[in-house]
């Protein structure tokens, strides 16, 4: 059966259609109300010569369907599609980042906190998403300070020989050292933890409350006043909660700006009636999709639509791969253009969040205000992206935060490199950026002493051992972040000696050669791929290649002069005494091969002078050039 004839078989009802290419692949994704109608509509649009419709039919060989029983259903069924299958035709959502959680991690024996911009069916509780991103960091910081749980990497399925620095500093209950807790004091921290990222705040008052008044009556004097401490901490909490639950509501604001083909948008969100975060997305090639998504179906044969980008498009896809899948929807977002199916997906949103939410284009007073402060944003994005404008280091040092989920903005950066040419002479070198520019004061030359052979892996652990554990001794402050440059392995070795080192929450990061994938140490599975025009990747790879260059340089340099002792060491007569006596007198190997018999012998007996002048004068080479 032929395309034609396919398509005059279609259902009438609501449902999800793809098109694929004479390969199979799926190249686009469509959802409508009558299957068979706006299927059709794409042929009326080919035949009428629309470029861009006519250039998805002229690949187009075979379809799909999927019949579904609402338009409900047919708009998350297409967005998953779309996230699965990457159409070419359909406008890609390429930056998926999401902001973050606090994750508990119910599933293991001792639950950790930590924070993880992915929520996945593995048994942990998640709670979010926060705005702006830092704060899921300073609720993670207050519930390592207040209730001791920690978020460190150290496997605590197993007891270890002795605690990490959390511990000494009353930061953590110690549940990786045996005899340090107990499974009933911790199970009541995660308890508590609970009761207060769920909003439980008077429950936990009252049970804190209740735990003090027992441990003073059996002059348990240290633990009472924890749990007064506690019950204060949490007080405090509540009253900002308050006072923020009184303002306005949440709302999302987008702007965007087109120009040559490129697009550039801007999301602004807006919780508790303040801008807390803003969020940027780039497209250097829109995909050529097709005209009839900017009608309804019942009116898409009626209107002409003129080449270029079509605002009602772009807002219908982005809006649906944004928050079809989310577990939070603020209630109400403000675009800039209305958008055909902008009544369904609002509907199917209030169905998902279950509460609330308006999709509104607002067309006066403060709400239009609003999207005219998001484009002008969006135009300043689209410069800093596609004018190659030199961003800020404040600018730089947000993006990265952001990137790579760092707890702050890094102040200073340290990166390693290991140099060999199979397995001779490996050297390692450490480059320093600090607050806006390399500090080569601050760089570091190593020699590996304890690895023989090739192996990156084990040269890396030993030189990121030696530095930190040298900073350890001097009581010297670890850097914002550790670059290393390679892959997991690489990563794997500089984690594994700070782990000895004690180190188990020092932000860890890699960047892969070729690839240029970023590796963040504790999310593995989740990489950091930047755009290859990313600020944020052009300035990880200034830092990658400076290290490279540094450690190159040093590993040439031990190559010349062990070539140089070498050499000299060939000449009869020449031991290392006698080969270092010539080098301090004459100052370099050149000197040496030039030199005069008479200015030898004013150094080594003549026999030994003789010998050297006779090499160098008989037309015999150096070694290195043989």
């Amino acid at each position: 059966m032929d395309l034609h004839e396919k398509i005059r078989t279609l259902p009438t009802g609501p449902g999800v259609y793809l098109y694929r290419n004479a390969e199979g692949v799926v190249i686009y994704v469509g959802k409508a109300k009558n299957l068979r109608s706006r299927v059709r509509s794409y042929f009326l649009e080919a035949a009428q010569a629309n470029a861009k419709t006519g250039s998805l039919m002229r690949e187009a060989v075979d379809l799909d369907y999927i019949l579904v029983d609402n338009e409900h259903e047919a708009l998350a069924l297409e967005n998953n599609l779309i996230k699965q299958r990457k159409p070419r035709f359909n406008i890609l959502l390429r930056d998926d980042k999401t902001y973050p959680y606090v994750k508990l991690t119910l599933g293991d024996r001792y639950p950790k906190v930590v924070v993880t911009r992915r929520v996945r069916k593995d048994g942990s509780a998640y709670y979010g998403p926060y705005f702006p991103g830092n704060l899921a960091y300073r609720i993670v910081d207050l519930i390592h300070r207040t209730f001791l749980v920690p978020s460190c990497k150290v496997d605590l399925s197993r007891y270890h020989p002795r605690p990490c620095l959390q511990y000494y500093i009353h930061r953590c209950l110690g549940p990786c050292v045996e005899g340090l807790t107990t499974p009933d004091i911790y199970a009541e921290a995660i308890r508590d933890v609970r009761l207060m990222l769920e909003g439980h705040a008077a429950e936990l008052e009252k049970s804190l409350e209740q735990r003090m008044q027992a441990a003073a009556a059996v002059e348990q004097f240290e633990l009472a006043a924890r749990y007064r401490d506690l019950s204060i901490t949490l007080h405090q909490l509540q009253e900002k909660q308050r006072i923020a639950a009184a303002s306005d509501d949440d709302a999302d604001v987008f702007g965007f700006h087109y120009e040559n083909g490129m697009l550039a948008a801007n999301l602004f969100h807006i919780r508790t009636g303040r801008i807390v975060d803003r969020r940027e997305f780039f497209w250097e090639e829109l995909p050529e999709f097709p005209e009839t998504q900017v009608a309804t179906e019942e009116a898409a044969e009626q209107i002409a639509v003129s080449e270029g980008f079509h605002p009602a498009i772009f807002f219908s896809a982005l809006l649906k791969q944004l928050y079809i899948d989310q577990h939070y929807v603020p209630r109400n977002i403000y675009v800039p253009v209305d958008f055909p199916d902008r009544a369904t997906l609002s509907e199917l949103l209030c169905e998902r969040s279950g509460h609330k939410v308006e999709i509104a284009v607002p067309q006066r007073g403060e709400k239009r205000s609003l999207l005219d402060l998001a484009g002008q944003n969006a135009k300043q994005s689209y410069d800093q992206r596609f004018r190659v404008l030199k961003p800020s280091t404040e600018a730089i040092q947000a993006a990265l935060q952001d990137a790579l989920n760092l707890p702050d903005p890094p102040e200073r950066i340290e990166c390693f490199d290991i140099s060999h040419i199979q397995g001779a002479e490996t050297v390692a070198s450490m480059v320093v950026w600090e607050k806006g520019a390399m500090n080569k004061s601050e760089y570091r030359k190593f020699q590996v002493k304890t690895v023989e052979g090739v192996d990156d892996f084990a040269s890396m652990r030993e030189v990121v051992a030696r530095r930190y554990r040298r900073l350890q001794e001097e009581h010297r402050p670890m850097p914002s972040l550790i670059l290393i440059d390679g892959g997991l392995g690489q990563l794997h070795a500089a984690a594994a000696a700070l782990e000895e080192l004690s180190f188990t929450s020092q932000p860890l990061a890699s960047i892969a050669k070729r690839e240029e994938i970023i590796y963040v140490y504790g999310q593995e599975d989740e990489p950091v791929v930047l755009d290859r025009r990313s600020p944020v990747l052009h300035f990880i790879q200034r830092i990658r290649d400076e290290s490279h260059r540094f450690a190159v340089t040093y590993h040439r340099k031990r190559r010349e002069m062990r070539d140089r002792d070498s050499e000299l060491m060939e000449v009869p007569g020449v031991g290392a005494q006698t080969r270092t006596r010539l080098i301090a007198h004459f100052g370099s190997l050149r000197a040496v091969r030039s030199a005069s018999l008479e200015a030898l012998l004013a150094v080594v007996p003549q026999r030994v002078a003789e010998a050297i002048h006779g090499r160098y004068r008989a037309g015999n080479p150096p070694l290195d050039q043989t």
